[in-house]
């Protein structure tokens, strides 16, 4: 249940009834156990619009609100200070629902109406490896694409790859200079090494320049000869990109990849529509559109740039016939770019068009998921020693790597199968939870040591609180699968806390879909995990009496339940042994 928003209700009724219903009740989790489990702020406000005393204004909410405790569901409602208002539910209504929850195969978690969401990652580009540049966008794409399929959406990745442009027409005209292009052994270290060179060429010979321009006309123009260099180069770029989306587990196939290519037949239509509709006018031979909503420094409106004066196509104008095909052909109801930050201006001037130009209607919501930059301990961007860009696959082995040394440290009684197999879940989940439980739109810090701890706001430590409530569970001839009838009971404070927590996983995971935030739900676990691994030690299921013992064994199968949900949603690997 989304035990919030049914709080709420009762809260919201009560301003309504005090006279209060133009403003808002302000209703949150309590910041610390001993305020109870919801706070209610919003009496203060209130009472400094209508300039009348926020307490005597609390008292009568609180009056307004003594339905909560008649129908059983607080035991407690209480003011503190200048007006806060604390809630504290009962130890029968968390029972009731903890038990509802319990036997729900998804956790009490409804379904939302559908909506159909193509979700843009992890969108590498061709023709190179890919990098720990790409990282971030796997990551938070993936857990989102999780979350949302989970809510019951159609949910998707949309791998829009850079296979297309300037570097194609760099690569080509290098390998025939080169004479390169009848090489059939041609792999992935060789064209990163021609890309490279080709690159160098390409800003110190304006003929190199020039002619990479006219390969890029020709790749556009349908040429049979280059398309199948092109292709050839797609096949190998592609391969060793599928292969890492393996490796860090996402939900990206074949089948999801989308590449710019696929929309050159539609570039010049897209153009011709915004000029017929006069959006886009001509200046200075470049098909230009200037957004009046965004001005710059001297308060003109913002050029979005769509066709070069040669006639050549930026990513621009794919972007935009990209919307078109999402929103006419997939009918897509949300789309979201899980793009980092500094595509930012980018995705304004793209929106802008796009409403402006009637490709997508009001009711698409169009979302550009920032992310900030994944930085190294001197604080710069992510590099090896010698300043290289680091390749994503050589950091998901060495996270691998070193996972198999920590277990071998911890226990090396395992075969080397078992080893490889829980490193390789420790390993990857560590990278990604890094990730995932810092607040995407920061920059953060790559520190190996603090990602793999077990101890701490880690990926270890989730998944070892999940084998330890396994463990108890096993030890007590049960399971966390099973679903016995026996009574949860909330009879300590500890208890209660911690079945409202349990209880407020719903209202995690739409705040995630809602706000595009995995942190919230990686936060969520690591508490969920500390509350439990102290209540555990605090009192000793397995010695209390039979009643006692059978309630807390229930309270345990649902927070492992929990963990084991709310990891999955994460794209986490979940362990019964480590």
């Amino acid at each position: 249940m989304e035990l919030q928003k049914f709080i709420n209700k009762y809260a919201e009724k009560a301003f309504q009834d005090s006279g209060l219903s133009s403003y808002p009740t302000l209703l949150y989790p309590a910041s610390k156990p001993e305020f109870g489990h919801y706070q209610i702020n919003g009496a203060m406000g209130a009472a400094k619009a209508l300039k009348i005393n926020p307490r005597e204004l609390a008292e009568k909410i609180v009056n307004n609100l003594a339905t909560l405790k008649e129908e059983g569901i607080a035991e407690k409602i209480e003011i503190l200070g200048a007006g806060f208002i604390n809630i504290s539910l009962s130890g029968k209504f968390l029972s009731q629902q903890a038990k509802e929850v319990l036997q729900n195969d998804r956790l009490g978690v409804k379904k939302q109406p559908k909506q159909i969401i193509p979700i843009d990652y992890p969108s590498a580009n061709l023709a190179k490896e890919m990098h720990v540049g790409h990282l971030r966008a796997s990551i938070i794409g993936d857990a989102l694409n999780r979350v949302l399929r989970f809510l019951g959406h159609d949910a998707f990745s949309q791998d829009h790859q850079g296979d297309w442009g300037t570097q194609f027409g760099m690569l080509i005209t290098y390998m025939v200079e080169t004479e390169k292009v009848g090489d059939s052994q041609v792999a992935l270290a060789d064209l990163e090494e021609f890309y490279r060179n080709a690159k160098k060429r390409f800003e110190e010979s304006e003929e190199f320049a020039e002619t990479a321009r006219s390969y890029v006309v020709q790749l556009q123009g349908g040429d049979e000869k280059v398309l199948e260099l092109w292709r050839r180069f797609v096949k190998i770029s592609q391969k060793h990109c599928l292969e890492v989306y393996k490796k860090l587990g996402l939900l990206v196939d074949e089948t999801n990849i989308k590449g710019e290519s696929t929309y050159n037949d539609d570039l010049q239509p897209t153009v011709d529509e915004l000029v017929e509709k006069g959006i886009a006018v001509d200046s200075d031979g470049a098909k230009v559109v200037f957004i009046d909503e965004i001005k710059d420094k001297d308060g003109n409106p913002t050029p979005f740039i769509i066709q070069k004066r040669d006639g050549g196509f930026l990513y621009s104008t794919t972007d935009l016939a990209c919307i078109r095909y999402r929103v006419r052909q997939l009918k897509a109801d949300r789309i979201l770019y899980v793009v980092d930050a500094r595509q930012s201006l980018h995705f304004k001037e793209l929106f802008a068009t796009v409403h402006k130009a009637g490709f997508a209607s009001d009711k698409v919501n169009l979302e550009h998921v920032a992310f900030g930059t994944m930085m190294g301990k001197d604080g710069k961007p992510f590099k090896t020693r010698d300043g290289n860009t680091v390749k994503l696959i050589n950091l998901l082995n060495e996270a691998v790597e070193r996972a198999a040394k920590l277990v071998r440290q911890k226990n090396s009684d395992l075969s080397e199968e078992e080893i490889n197999r829980i490193a390789t879940a420790v390993g990857i989940s560590s990278i990604k939870y890094a990730d995932l439980s810092k607040n995407r739109t920061s920059d953060y810090i790559f520190n190996w040591e603090s990602m793999l701890s077990f101890e701490g706001n880690t990926a270890p430590y989730l998944q070892y609180a999940y084998t330890r409530i396994q463990s108890l569970l096993t030890k007590s001839d049960q399971s966390i699968e099973n679903n016995v009838d026996d009574a949860i009971m909330a009879t300590e404070q500890d208890e209660k806390n911690l079945l409202c927590m349990l209880l407020q996983f719903e209202d995690i995971v739409v705040s995630v879909a809602r706000e595009c935030m995995p942190h919230y739900l990686a936060s969520y676990l690591y508490q969920l995990a500390s509350s439990f691994s102290r209540f555990y030690e605090k009192y000793p299921i397995l010695k209390e009496k039979e009643d006692v013992r059978n309630s807390r064994l229930q309270i345990a199968r649902l927070t492992g339940r929990t963990l084991k949900q709310g990891m999955d949603l994460l794209g986490l690997a979940v362990l019964d042994k480590m």
